[in-house]
C-alpha cells in the first residue's frame, strides 16, 4: 500500500521566510524520496497540478486560494560527506547552513559562503544560489531528479546542465531536483575554514535583517552593479507599502513589518522596479519566485 499524507487547506503563510501565503487546496510534507513519489503518482493519477518548493526562502505567493498540490521538500534532509573525498551528498531539504557547518567541521574547503543562507539544498540549485563571487553550481558534480510528467529518475552530470547567475535549467524543465553531489576541497585547516565561515556569517547578520521576516536577497544584481546601491540612490531605503518595507539595513531586502500582505510587497517590488527605472536607467528583475501575480 502506497504511503503518504495528504492535507487539505492549509495557509502557507508560516512555509515562507516573508511570511505570507495564500491557502492551498492541497499541501504535502514528504519525509523520504520515495513518499514524494507516491504523492507525485497520486497527483498525476488525479491530474492535480503541483508545485515544489523548500525552505519558502526566495518565493512570494499571491493571497488567494490555490488549486492543486503544493510540495514542501524540507524534511528531505539526508546528508553525508565523505571527509577524505570531499564528496558530499545531500537530499533537496538540507539547508545550506547545515553544509557549511558539516564542512567546517570535517577539515573541508570551499562552502564557508553557504553559512546563514536561509534556503535548501534543491531551492540553492533551482536558482544557482550565491553569495559574492561563489555560487553553488560551482561545487556541483550530479543531481538525481525525477520527471514530475514520467515519474523516471535518474541522474545527471553537471556538464550537462548550464548554470548562469541565478538560473538552472531547472527553472525551465519538468524535473524536480531529489538530491544532489558536491565536491569541497578536503583536507583543509579546520580553525581557518571554522573561523573564515563564523566571519562571513557576522558579515551578514550585521549587514542583512536577520530580525524581520524576509526573501533574502530581493533582486538580482545588474551587471557591474549592486541592486541594494541602485534602490538606496533612487530614495528608496525604508520606503514603507502598507506593512511591506525596503530594509532601513540593506535596501535590497523587503521586510514584513506588520503583517504585509502578498499584495502589498509585490506592489512595493514593482514600485523600486520604476523608481530605479526613471532614477538610474536600470531595470531591475526580481530573483524572488512569485505565485500568482
Amino acid at each position: 500500500m502506497m504511503k503518504f499524507n495528504i492535507q487539505k487547506n492549509i495557509n502557507l503563510l508560516s512555509y515562507t521566510t516573508i511570511k505570507v501565503g495564500g491557502q492551498t487546496e492541497y499541501f504535502s510534507e514528504p519525509v523520504n524520496i520515495s513518499e514524494l513519489e507516491n504523492i507525485l503518482k497520486w497527483a498525476n493519477d488525479k491530474n492535480i497540478n503541483c508545485q515544489i518548493f523548500g525552505a519558502g526562502s526566495n518565493l512570494l505567493i499571491s493571497g488567494n486560494v490555490w488549486k492543486g498540490l503544493f510540495i514542501c521538500t524540507k524534511k528531505l534532509k539526508a546528508i553525508n560527506l565523505n571527509p577524505e573525498t570531499g564528496i558530499l551528498e545531500a537530499e533537496s531539504g538540507v539547508m545550506l547552513p547545515t553544509i557549511s557547518n558539516l564542512l567546517a567541521k570535517n577539515s573541508c574547503k570551499g562552502g564557508e559562503w553557504t553559512i546563514g543562507i536561509p534556503g535548501t539544498v534543491g531551492g540553492a540549485i533551482f536558482m544557482n544560489a550565491g553569495y559574492g563571487d561563489f555560487s553553488i553550481s560551482k561545487h556541483l558534480v550530479s543531481v538525481k531528479v525525477i520527471d514530475i510528467q514520467t515519474l523516471n529518475i535518474f541522474n545527471i552530470s553537471k556538464k550537462d546542465l548550464t548554470f548562469t547567475y541565478r538560473f538552472s535549467p531547472f527553472q525551465k524543465n519538468k524535473l524536480i531536483i531529489l538530491s544532489a553531489k558536491f565536491y569541497f576541497e578536503p583536507g583543509g585547516d579546520k580553525d581557518l575554514i571554522t573561523k573564515i565561515t563564523k566571519a562571513n556569517l557576522k558579515k551578514k547578520t550585521d549587514s542583512q535583517p536577520y530580525h524581520l521576516p524576509s526573501f533574502g536577497s530581493v533582486f538580482k544584481n545588474p551587471d557591474n552593479y549592486y541592486a541594494g546601491k541602485l534602490i538606496e540612490e533612487s530614495g528608496l531605503k525604508g520606503f514603507k507599502v502598507g506593512g511591506a518595507q525596503v530594509s532601513t539595513i540593506h535596501a535590497n531586502f523587503i521586510v514584513n513589518h506588520l503583517e504585509a500582505s502578498s499584495e502589498e510587497i509585490y506592489q512595493l517590488i514593482c514600485l523600486i522596479q520604476e523608481k530605479v527605472q526613471q532614477k538610474k536607467g536600470i531595470f531591475l528583475h526580481p530573483e524572488v519566485r512569485m505565485i500568482g501575480f
